[in-house]
């Protein structure tokens, strides 16, 4: 667990999907939208190939998020924005500040970014202390 002080950065994650995550999560979270599973639509439709699900990203952020305050229980709220597309092979890297500890509580703020460009931004976090 880490320090949650005003200010404090929260531990990094960085996540690195392999080539077949986005058809494993298509699997376990029933979205098999091609632009996820299938390299040649992807490309038909101007992508740069498969991309990422935006709520496994989402998840990466919640993770980092829960384990700066000392596991999933403690994740009370959370919103983010899809601002990117990430890709699978190119390393994620979540980060994070303290915003505010006041009550029992900690508001982090937090981004996800692929290969310098921001995925999810602006995104948000309440977790108990």
């Amino acid at each position: 667990m880490a320090e949650l002080q005003a200010g404090a950065q929260i531990p990094e994650v960085r996540v690195t999907p392999d080539k077949y995550l986005t058809v494993r999560y298509a699997g376990a979270s029933g979205d098999f939208n091609p632009i996820h599973i299938d390299e040649e639509f992807a490309r038909a439709v101007g992508l740069p190939g498969r991309i990422l699900h935006g709520l496994w990203t989402m998840a990466q952020v919640a993770r980092a998020q829960s384990e700066a305050a000392g596991g999933a229980a403690r994740l009370r709220r959370l919103s983010v924005q899809f601002r990117g597309m990430g890709v699978p092979e190119h390393e994620v890297l979540v980060t994070g500040t303290v915003r505010e500890v006041a009550e029992g509580r900690a508001i982090i703020d937090t981004v996800a970014e692929q290969d310098g460009s921001q995925i999810i931004r602006n995104a948000e976090a309440e977790v108990a202390l």
